[in-house]
């Protein structure tokens, strides 16, 4: 019996669906491994000579920064699952377990090439420009007794080194933190001879310090500190022979795990898990790769990690902290032209933009267009006396934002103010319970959010008396409401008073605030 048309046209239709089966795990790419390959890319650009030479630099010190985070957040996710039973397998089929196992090969090749990239290349390449980083063996008379001088009046005194013994138990160190691991010879002043010290470096130490010109030829002069405090281990140790000193570094558990069950104010909930942060489970061990093995071996079994967690680096450890070095280094022919970002021309000569929105929405196209717009719309609505109320989602904003000032304005002036705080910005939850302190100060109404999800729009709404009518204005956009972001990332801001959007936005802002069913929005 011969198929009719829309019999054959079926048939091929079920073939083609039997032949694409989407559970099939052939067609996904674990996020994970995606994320690290992006990340791979930022690396590469290190090496593209078509960048300035401390653009490349800083893409390496991104490197650096974004493989922290994804081992203090991705990392320790996966080994959460494993350790609580919780394995998750996801649409690419791939187990906890052997995603860890990828990641630790991916991360050790990559970090090794970005070792090399800064050893071999980029040392070498700031050096032909005149930037140079003195290691200790070349150190001349001069340079040694600055490096003392400095060492005795800037190092010494805020630094504390900790002897292993049953006294001193190996120390709760903060995750990310600088240290050194030293092994000693010879007795102290109570008869201690354990063999072991702990250095921990604060925070508050700049980690390369600019040599004075006078005692340096032929151009800048950095040196790490990690090299001053090397050189003069045995001042921390009288009496007492350091026969190695070695670098090391714990990354920990980052992410905070806030259980909504239960929580009746999420504020003091995380402020209590901010400190949790600095000592959570380790999850990655960096140490100089001249350290003895059986030290190295000590340290794994310190922080309970394994050979795979273990990164043995040909270099300083730390590297993003070198990020401070642009701003020492007065060669702007060095890095990229700064740019100047336009304004659009319905903008550029008014100084009522209430007037020029009502004329039009404004589209703004960040960071080719500037930012200023939003900065100067808000601060308008803070001082216009016809203003009444003004309410914002804020998820980055900085930590001395002018948005935040002109809130505060707002509200001190007597306007409603309200600010919806997603205190759950990752790493930027300290920045935000502060801000939300400050709003609260002023009489802001301050919300935080809906718990168990991320507020993560960006929208303002200003209401305005306009004779007699009330006027709604808004601005929305696909960044945050950080000025500095603004002029590095690419997003969009409009500006309207359409009434629709006005009115959907609204509406948004009182299932966030407030409570009840899902609301129809017509345009948003």
């Amino acid at each position: 019996m011969t198929k009719t048309p829309s019999e054959h046209h079926s048939t091929k239709s079920s073939q083609a669906d039997e032949a694409i089966n989407l559970d099939s795990p052939n067609y996904y790419i674990n996020r994970e491994i995606s994320h690290l390959l992006f990340n791979a890319r930022v690396l590469e650009q290190a090496l593209d000579e078509r960048h300035p030479l401390l653009a490349r630099l800083e893409f390496l010190l991104i490197f650096s920064s974004n493989i922290d985070e994804f081992y203090e957040i991705r990392v320790a996710g996966l080994k959460q699952q494993i350790t609580y039973g919780r394995e998750a397998t996801g649409s690419d089929g791939i187990h906890p377990q052997e995603i860890l196992n990828q990641i630790s090969a991916l991360c050790h090749e990559m970090v090794d090439k970005q070792y090399r990239i800064f050893n071999e290349t980029l040392l070498p390449s700031l050096k032909k420009e005149g930037i140079h980083f003195q290691r200790r063996q070349g150190w001349g008379e001069k340079q040694q007794a600055w490096v003392k001088r400095y060492m005795r009046s800037e190092v010494l005194p805020v630094i504390s080194s900790i002897g292993l013994d049953p006294t001193h138990p190996f120390p709760q160190l903060v995750n990310k933190s600088l240290n050194f691991i030293v092994s000693l010879e010879g007795k102290d002043a109570f008869g201690r001879d354990s063999g072991l010290a702990i250095v921990p470096i604060p925070r508050s130490l700049p980690r390369i310090i600019r040599m004075p010109d006078e005692i340096c030829d032929n151009g800048v002069h950095f040196v790490f500190l990690s090299s001053m405090i090397h050189d003069h281990i045995e001042d921390l140790f009288p009496g007492m022979v350091a026969k190695g000193c070695y670098q090391f570094r714990i990354t920990r558990n980052a992410d905070l795990e806030l259980v909504s069950d239960g929580v009746e104010d999420i504020a003091h909930a995380l402020k209590g898990e901010l400190h949790s942060r600095r000592f959570g489970t380790a999850v990655r061990l960096e140490i100089t790769d001249n350290c003895p093995e059986e030290l190295a071996n000590f340290l794994l079994k310190q922080f309970d990690l394994t050979q795979e967690e273990l990164f043995k680096l040909n270099g300083p450890l730390n590297l993003n902290r070198l990020m401070g070095l642009s701003d020492q280094v007065n060669r702007p022919e060095l890095h990229y032209q700064p740019y100047t970002p336009g304004v659009p021309d319905c903008i550029k000569n008014t100084s009522n933009l209430f007037e020029a929105i009502q004329q039009q929405d404004i589209l703004l196209h960040h960071p080719y267009q500037s930012f200023t717009p939003v900065v100067d719309f808000l601060r308008q609505s803070a001082q216009d006396a016809n203003v009444l109320a003004i309410k914002q989602t804020l998820y980055r904003t900085g930590s001395s934002s002018v948005l935040v000032e002109a809130l505060v304005e707002a509200a001190r002036a007597g306007k409603e103010v309200t600010a919806v705080i997603e205190l759950r910005a990752r790493f930027d939850e300290e920045e935000n319970l502060q801000l939300a302190s400050k709003l609260h100060e002023a009489g802001a109404v301050v919300v935080y959010g809906v718990i168990g999800h991320k507020t993560h729009a960006k929208m303002m709404l200003v209401v305005r008396r306009e004779g007699k009518v009330l006027r709604r204005y808004a601005h929305l956009g696909t960044g945050n409401y950080h000025v500095k972001n603004a002029r590095h990332y690419t997003d969009y801001s409009l500006l309207t008073s359409d009434a629709d959007l006005c009115n959907d936005v609204h509406k948004m802002f009182q299932q966030l605030t407030g409570m009840g069913k899902a609301v129809r929005i017509k345009k948003m």
